[in-house]
């Protein structure tokens, strides 16, 4: 077992010992034991409250390993808009029920939800289902160290 203790900058160059693909979610979890699909099992042993962005690099308490963190392929509901104001205005009732929401000028991301699919159709947005990776907005008060 490896466990993995501290957050380095992000490196594209960084020689790694393997990736772990890890959800929106997991990547919330600054102490968790995970095991990877060929059987190697890690624990991050973190600092409260981390983050993990995709593309961070974390180092095991014995400085020997080196891991980078990816963002899995996970459902998500990609949500459009005819107009910019129809897009803040999702925006706006996606933040007022505190829905992790990945934010970008084009689309909202947001977890799969028949609830909140459902709200913001009745809005007039268009919604995608699909399968990628979910990379929420920290929001004002995270804090992502590097």
């Amino acid at each position: 077992m490896l466990t993995f203790t501290q957050r380095k900058p992000p490196n594209p160059n960084a020689v790694v010992s393997f990736t772990l693909p890890l959800t929106a979610e997991e990547r919330t979890r600054s102490r968790h034991r995970f095991e990877t699909e060929d059987g190697k099992v890690v624990f991050l042993r973190l600092p409260r409250g981390t983050v993990l962005q995709d593309g961070d690099i974390l180092e095991d308490e014995s400085q020997s390993y080196l891991i980078r963190i990816t963002a899995k392929p996970e459902p998500v509901l990609t949500v459009f808009a005819q107009t910019p104001q129809l897009l803040l205005r999702a925006a706006y009732h996606l933040g007022n029920r505190h829905v992790p929401v990945e934010i970008t000028i084009n689309y909202l991301r947001l977890s799969t939800d028949s609830v909140l699919q459902t709200m913001l159709e009745q809005l007039g947005l268009e919604i995608k289902e699909e399968i990628l990776p979910f990379q929420p907005e920290q929001g004002a008060y995270g804090h992502h160290a590097h």
